[in-house]
């Protein structure tokens, strides 16, 4: 693992490079695309859940009684609808009782800005750490508008968790809420004149979902 700069950790791992070949292929297909995507996933949740608050509780073994350590805190995922469903299973089950909210937001193609047409959150943001989903974090338009919701509905702690990232959608985070940590796989080289990620791996959703 290493830092990309002071809020962004990317995660360096034989098995990330291997996942990354697999999903960057214009060759792979549905099946294969979402195998990797898990297991990529669940490579960063072990970066991104890492220094999350346990307390000390008691458990009888079937030799004797021992102490341990469990989770402390509420967790509260974020998926961006509809490509941030991908990365859900892998990273909640790591986080039994966890909480789920949805926000939907679509992408004008012409002006790349991000349109919300859903939303639905759960109420306890303010005690709980909140981890938004989001595969492909470009322009960070998606990013920005999650971000701003979640904290006008008074959520304390908030991470993003992405697959890609450009420099740009980065910069923008960085720039607008310093308090966001990012966790990714890799960083790009940039954005295209369509804002899309160079090199990249396409439409994460439509080759997740089987819609090219």
């Amino acid at each position: 693992m290493s830092a990309a700069g002071e809020l962004v950790t990317v995660v360096n791992h034989p098995l990330v490079d291997n996942s990354l070949v697999a999903l960057r292929d214009v060759n792979t297909g549905t099946d294969t695309f979402r195998r990797h995507a898990r297991l990529l996933t669940l490579i960063l949740a072990f970066h991104v859940l890492e220094d999350l608050p346990t307390r000390e509780v008691s458990v009888r073994t079937p030799l004797e009684d021992m102490r341990g350590h469990v989770i402390d805190r509420n967790v509260i995922f974020v998926p961006v609808l509809r490509a941030g469903l991908a990365m859900l299973d892998a990273m909640s089950d790591f986080v039994p009782g966890s909480k789920v909210g949805f926000v939907g937001l679509e992408r004008d193609e012409t002006t790349a800005i991000a349109h919300s047409y859903y939303q639905k959150l759960p109420a306890q943001l303010a005690e709980a750490e909140a981890i938004i989903l989001d595969p492909m974090l470009a322009t960070g338009g998606s990013a920005l508008a999650t971000v701003e919701l979640l904290k006008q509905n008074r959520a304390g702690s908030i991470r993003l968790a992405c697959v890609l990232a450009a420099p740009e959608g980065i910069g923008l985070l960085n720039e607008r809420h310093p308090d966001v940590r990012i966790f990714t796989a890799v960083v790009d080289r940039g954005l295209n004149d369509r804002k899309f990620i160079l090199p990249g791996l396409g439409d994460f959703g439509d080759r997740y979902f089987g819609t090219t």
